[in-house]
């Protein structure tokens, strides 16, 4: 299970069943969506709570996005070369997804930063859905949560591997154990 975490005015469009207070079983933990307006085109920004990591989509057909969140996120961890076995192990665990209001603060301020940020990635009136991935790379280079210590500070690109391998890799390791 995995809960899809959207700001007020998202979760006004977005229907489903409502998220409980469970645990997300994905290694990315809760994904939150906001929507915002970059030169006059509508986007939907969602962000990965453990990892911090981006997905830029064009704001159409906001009510599919349950069921589009696992493609979505399969096709944005294979852009980041992530190894295949994760992706296939995170998909699974994102079955079903669940809608619910935003419940942590530190990810919307991350949410925020990205969000004035965007804009200054791309060219008013030079930009396409093919330029998004690029704005997504941007992204996840970005130092997040850096009001902290120098260890705390996240990188989305790095974190996103680290947290996949930590939590598949040891559930893979307990699968084979009980296999023997």
């Amino acid at each position: 299970m995995v809960a899809l975490r959207a700001t007020k005015k998202v979760l006004k469009t977005l229907q489903g069943s409502s998220a409980s207070d469970g645990v997300t079983d994905t290694a990315l933990g809760d994904w939150y969506v906001n929507r915002l307006v970059v030169h006059r085109q509508p986007l939907l920004l969602l962000l990965s709570a453990r990892s911090l990591l981006s997905i830029l989509t064009p704001a159409r057909d906001v009510r599919a996005l349950p069921s589009r969140l696992p493609d979505l996120v399969g096709q944005r961890l294979a852009r980041l070369d992530v190894q295949s076995s994760w992706i296939t192990s995170e998909l699974a665990a994102m079955e079903p997804v669940v809608v619910g209001p935003t419940r942590d603060r530190s990810v919307l301020g991350s949410m925020v930063d990205f969000a004035k940020a965007i804009p200054y990635y791309l060219d008013a009136g030079g930009w396409d859905e093919s330029t998004l991935p690029f704005v997504e790379s941007r992204l996840a280079t970005t130092p997040c949560r850096v009001a902290g210590r120098s260890e705390d500070v996240v990188f989305p690109y790095k974190e996103t591997p680290r947290v996949l391998a930590e939590r598949w890799c040891a559930a893979n390791e307990i699968g084979r154990r009980s296999d023997e």
